[in-house]
C-alpha cells in the first residue's frame, strides 16, 4: 500500500532533518520503500510517498525521526488504481442489477 507522509519540521527548521539524513540515511526499516518526496517552498514541510505492506514499519521509521519531525500519515491510492476500482464497482453494480432484474422477471412470469 502507498502512504503519503507529511513531515512537519519542528520549529520549522529543516537543518536537523537534513543533517541526520546526511549522516545516517533515511533510517527506514527493511520493507518500507521510499518512492518520492517533495518539500514545500518555505522548507517547513516534506511530503514523502512510501510503500509497504506492513504499516507497523511506518511507526518504526517515525520513531527514528519524531524528536525533530511531527508526522501525518495517510493511506493513498494512485488515480489510475482508483479509476480501475471505480470501473470494477460500476461493472459489479451493472451485473448485480441485471441479475436482480432477470430473477424478478422470471419470478413474475411464473
Amino acid at each position: 500500500m502507498l502512504y503519503m507522509i507529511v513531515e512537519h519540521f519542528k520549529n520549522e527548521d529543516p537543518l536537523p532533518v537534513y543533517r541526520r539524513f546526511r549522516d545516517q540515511g533515511r533510517l527506514a526499516p527493511e520493507g518500507l520503500i521510499y518512492v518520492s518526496s517533495w518539500v514545500d517552498e518555505k522548507m517547513h514541510r516534506c511530503y514523502q510517498l512510501m510503500e509497504t505492506d506492513d504499516s507497523t514499519l511506518i511507526e518504526q521509521w517515525i520513531a527514528n525521526w519524531n524528536d525533530i519531525v511531527d508526522f501525518e500519515v495517510y493511506g493513498v491510492l494512485t488515480s489510475k488504481l482508483l479509476n480501475v476500482l471505480l470501473l470494477c464497482f460500476r461493472l459489479m453494480l451493472t451485473i448485480s442489477c441485471s441479475v436482480f432484474i432477470t430473477n424478478h422477471a422470471i419470478a413474475l412470469s411464473l
